[in-house]
């Protein structure tokens, strides 16, 4: 696991950057925003931000077709917020499958108050009726968001995570393009303060989440 702490504008410098393209078989641009620097022989999954996120102001609609109010629902509660698609055929189930994994290791105390939110980068197809169709086979407890495309990215961005509009690759497959880490916000200040990359295992996260539910540092 690695663990590297530097400024968040130094991400939101980045986020233009560095993208991944799920599902386009191209490597080029593939590796996580969060990548900006690392400390020699660090070995920690997590990124501690020296300057925290603060959550995106961000009203979707839930996979229940209800309105669903980001910083409101989620207030002093311990969350991971995720940006992906469902047509995804590679790092977006692999991330989702991994906090699934890792959340069953917790006590059913711990899970209850964990939240994990999935915010589509592909609105177009992935409706609330479709996202709640495919975290039921991840994890039904997830809570899956879609709305107006312009809304989604603008909250990623705050975030350092920069997504781009669904496009056609030379096949005729829709790809979308888009950050791939995971914010952990703290239920003591609800500011996101702990990035995880693409590279993080079921083992990074089972070993950090009873950490991030009290807002503690990994």
């Amino acid at each position: 696991m690695r663990k590297k702490t530097f400024a968040a504008a130094a991400l939101l410098a980045a986020a233009s950057l560095t993208l991944s393209a799920c599902g386009s078989g191209d490597d080029d641009g593939g590796s996580p925003v969060s990548v900006v620097s690392e400390e020699p022989g660090s070995d920690k999954a997590a990124t501690v931000l020296d300057r925290p996120f603060e959550k995106p102001d961000l009203v979707l609609t839930d996979t229940h077709g209800e309105e669903y109010d980001l910083r409101e629902r989620t207030a002093g509660k311990p969350t991971l917020v995720y940006f992906g698609y469902t047509n995804c055929p590679d790092v977006c189930p692999l991330t989702m499958s991994n906090i699934a994994v890792a959340k069953k290791q917790l006590s059913r105390a711990e899970q209850d108050e964990l939240r994990i939110v999935f915010v589509t980068t592909d609105p177009e197809r992935d409706t609330p009726e479709a996202l709640g169709t495919w975290l039921k086979g991840i994890d039904p407890e997830v809570v899956g968001l879609s709305g107006d495309f312009a809304a989604i990215q603008a909250g990623a961005r705050t975030l350092g995570i920069s997504i781009e509009a669904p496009t056609k690759d030379k096949d005729g497959k829709v790809v979308s393009t888009h950050g791939t880490q995971v914010i952990a916000f703290s239920p003591k200040t609800d500011a996101g303060y702990v990035l995880y990359g693409e590279d993080a295992t079921v083992d990074d996260y089972t070993t950090d989440l009873p950490k991030l539910i009290k807002g503690q540092k990994p």
